[in-house]
């Protein structure tokens, strides 16, 4: 059994790192300090520096975490028991933003920007890409040997339907009156659909069907 110490220690890890992504998501990556975490939980920079050593440190810890909880999410998706084409549009709805103002896709963008300067920053990055790449790899290979799908090479549709998705959302987050949400759905299916031989309206019909 855990000491209540140790889990004393674990839950104030847990706070910062949660307190550390709301500051990151209102200052962004590079405006961030200590300073700002420490004043938001009321804890000194100190008790900061004892969990984590470095800022450096402790951003990568948050964003580790924040992959971690976006990983299982996915991977449920991934793993599900439906057919293929259903999984795919799933896998599509899972990386469309919610809303222009989606958390996670702001703090992804952000790191994507700093990963051009941060090398701890930019592994990170790497992972994001390709846990999602991985993803969808899996998807279409599972079409594929469940011939629900016709795709000579699962590993190049994934990367060029992973490179087109990554495109839109940022037009679609940064361009409101270019790209609606709907219009970014309509484009990722058209483009996977496209990739595994089936017809655009299969994946529409299949989501819908196993969200049911």
């Amino acid at each position: 059994m855990r000491n209540s110490r140790a889990d004393q220690a674990d839950n104030r890890r847990a706070e910062l790192l949660e307190a550390t992504r709301r500051i990151v998501l209102e200052r962004g990556l590079a405006n961030t300090r200590v300073a700002d975490i420490a004043k938001a939980v009321n804890v000194s920079g100190g008790l900061i520096h004892y969990h984590f050593a470095t800022k450096d440190e402790l951003i990568t810890a948050m964003l580790r975490a924040t992959l971690d909880i976006e990983n299982a999410a996915l991977d449920e998706v991934v793993n599900a028991p439906t057919a293929a084409v259903a999984r795919l549009d799933r896998v599509l709805h899972y990386y469309i933003p919610e809303s222009r103002s989606d958390q996670s896709w702001l703090l992804w963008l952000d790191v994507w920007n700093t990963a051009l300067r941060e090398p701890a920053v930019r592994e990170i990055a790497s992972q994001v890409e390709q846990t999602w790449l991985y993803a969808l790899e899996r998807v279409i290979r599972d079409g594929v040997a469940a011939e629900e799908f016709v795709c000579p090479d699962p590993a190049g549709a994934a990367e060029r339907i992973d490179a087109m998705l990554d495109g839109l959302v940022i037009r679609y987050t940064l361009h409101p009156n270019v790209l609606s949400q709907e219009r970014l759905l309509e484009h990722a299916r058209m483009a996977a659909a496209r990739e595994v031989g089936v017809d655009p309206e299969a994946l529409s019909q299949a989501g819908s069907a196993a969200s049911r």
